[in-house]
């Protein structure tokens, strides 16, 4: 079926195509008849606006782009749906977008809302990806850009983060604090700036504590899975026999782990703490319960299209914006995983 112009109309009805497109938009010097008879013909007709032509003379589209790196995981999902909530309200719809953490697809996705003329772009970048040409793109370009979570620091647009120095520390000395000594670390990739950042607050705790810090006991995700959860918690077992504590990126790797150990008679917490992050509803209906690090997903959410919102109107009336960074306040919630000879 082709679609109906507003030429079409205006000529069954024998009216020009102006008072046709004023009748549709409910202009006063319209007569209600001539209004009741354009919309009943539109509808009968299954007229609808050309989105592209709208955005060509408001220079709106009125969609954003979000490109995350995994629509499955519980903190992202959390932040999607605050998000859409958010646009919803502001009249704005979301292209949501997933890179399955790799670069070459969030290019693509990059390329794609660009070619699209999206009014704004909130990304959080994939484990593969940092301030690279795609980004520079989008900020060259003058697109409103927020960058949450995972970002590139260098990066010269606005972004919603958490301290992640000082939440893994926070969660690493809540485990030195209940009696752990040898303590391992199953951080993320290389790459993403807040593996980098909870690897460094790992550390730190440890020096803090005076409790030497041994690269054997780092353990590296490629994807950060709850497989990798499960054989790291193997290996470290195997080849750390006296471990006592263990810091993992996220809380699916930290079920994994919790699972090893559960499996094979290792008891938690007694012979062995755990503690992860970002309080996946999961991690409360585990045995035992997950100690974890609360991330605010819903309130980063908000935050990052309130940025992206503040930026567009800028844009739209041509006032200079300047990028700012919200962070938000995290904390370690503790339950049975992590304190030994007690139940929370």
């Amino acid at each position: 079926m082709k679609d109906i112009t507003l030429k079409e109309i205006a000529t069954k009805l024998g009216i020009s195509i102006t008072t046709v497109s004023k009748a549709l938009k409910n202009y006063p010097d319209v007569s209600d008849k001539t209004k009741r008879a354009v919309i009943e013909l539109a509808q009968k007709l299954h007229y609808t606006p050309n989105s592209f032509a709208v955005n060509l003379r408001t220079k709106e589209s009125k969609t954003i782009g979000l490109i995350i790196p995994e629509v499955v995981h519980h903190f992202f999902s959390n932040v999607v749906n605050a998000i859409i909530n958010e646009a919803e309200k502001n009249g704005y719809l979301v292209i949501i977008l997933q890179s399955n953490e790799t670069l070459a697809l969030e290019k693509k996705q990059v390329e794609l809302l660009i070619n699209k003329r999206v009014d704004g772009i909130i990304m959080s970048l994939s484990n593969e990806s940092n301030n690279d040409d795609h980004i520079k793109e989008i900020i060259n370009r003058n697109i409103p850009f927020v960058m949450f979570d995972k970002i590139a620091k260098l990066s010269k647009c606005s972004k919603v983060i958490i301290d992640d120095q000082k939440a893994a520390f926070n969660a690493v000395q809540h485990l030195i604090d209940n009696g752990c000594k040898k303590i391992a670390h199953i951080r993320g990739p290389l790459n993403p700036q807040n593996s980098i950042d909870r690897y460094i607050g790992y550390k730190k705790a440890l020096e803090k504590n005076n409790i030497p810090f041994d690269t054997k006991l780092v353990y590296t995700c490629e994807n950060v899975t709850f497989e990798e959860g499960k054989n790291f918690a193997k290996q470290i077992i195997n080849e750390h026999p006296d471990i006592d504590g263990v810091f993992a990126i996220t809380d699916l790797v930290a079920v994994g782990t919790l699972a090893y150990f559960n499996e094979n008679k290792v008891n938690v917490p007694e012979q062995v703490s755990v503690i992860g992050f970002s309080n996946w509803f999961m991690s409360q209906v585990l045995t035992p319960k997950l100690s974890t690090v609360d991330q605010p997903s819903h309130e980063m959410g908000i935050e990052s299209f309130n940025l992206l919102l503040e930026e567009m109107n800028c844009h739209k009336e041509g006032i200079p914006f300047t990028p700012r960074t919200v962070e938000l306040e995290t904390r370690v919630i503790i339950r049975e995983s992590s304190i030994k000879n007690k139940k929370n």
